[in-house]
């Protein structure tokens, strides 16, 4: 019989208890179970310092503390496709995030995040300076000390990072160059959209896209509005029942923190 997502709210009434114990007499779930929902990111604990997630089985709580499981099993057996490791600089690194990973986690969990997977692959502090989609592969950095953050997200704020990336999409798309200005969740957004090559069988263009500004679901809004939907786009396109979204964020150029120089990295295998 399948488990039941569920969620838990408990007080701690004694003071100096161990969190484990406290969840164990309260929850009627194992230690084994309660110990991946800890490892997992579906703990949080509410203090006098505000509320974060808890990981430490052994923590000892003060009175009044307040603790929250989020207990979906289904999310929390669940394992994300691995990246893929393009370079590791000890202070940041550059990865390949496949399809369905997520960047972002949700009060059920984190483990399925590209940054906790590196955190615990790497056994390093990882921060996340930028965002794909779940549905968009490609090319992410990935720091690991907060001075580095800072400096990258002062770049990404900048927009010195060049970020294109390639999508295949629907219909005959135009030889010269397009820029797409419109406006993205009431936001000002900018793309630059280039053919690459066409596919008369298909009917499929391979596009090249430059974005200047980060908005959500950006390049799938101004090429859906555009008249080109991304081919496997359930949200603003046509969905493909057998191809993910063809959107890959394939090319990268940024000044390295480190040697101070202007670095580039290429997705070669995306979308051929």
């Amino acid at each position: 019989m399948q488990e039941e997502k569920r969620t838990f709210h408990l007080i701690c009434e004694t003071d100096g208890i161990v969190l484990i114990d406290l969840f164990y007499s309260q929850t009627q779930l194992s230690k084994q179970k309660l110990k991946l929902a800890l490892k997992n990111g579906a703990v949080w604990l509410k203090n006098e310092h505000g509320i974060a997630r808890v990981r430490k089985a052994k923590k000892r709580l003060k009175t009044s503390n307040e603790l929250f499981l989020y207990y979906d099993p289904t999310i929390l057996k669940a394992q994300p496709n691995a990246p893929t490791l393009v370079l590791d600089e000890q202070d940041y690194s550059i990865w390949i995030k496949p399809y369905g990973m997520y960047c972002q986690g949700s009060k059920w969990g984190d483990h399925f995040t590209i940054n906790r997977w590196v955190e615990n692959h790497l056994q390093r502090p990882t921060f996340i300076v930028h965002r794909l989609d779940r549905a968009t592969s490609g090319l992410m950095i990935l720091v690991h000390s907060k001075k580095i953050a800072q400096y990258f997200s002062a770049q990404f704020a900048s927009h010195t990072i060049e970020k294109h990336y390639r999508a295949w999409v629907q219909g005959n798309f135009p030889k010269e160059e397009q820029i797409y200005q419109e406006d993205v969740n009431a936001k000002q957004a900018l793309s630059i959209a280039n053919l690459v090559r066409f596919n008369q069988q298909k009917n499929q263009s391979l596009v090249n896209v430059q974005i200047k500004t980060g908005r959500k679901h950006q390049i799938r809004v101004h090429l859906s509005n555009a008249g080109f939907p991304i081919i496997g786009d359930r949200l603003y396109g046509i969905e493909d029942k057998i191809l993910d979204l063809q959107l890959c964020c394939y090319h990268l150029i940024f000044t390295c923190p480190l040697s101070n120089k202007r670095v580039s990295f290429t997705h070669k295998e995306c979308l051929k």
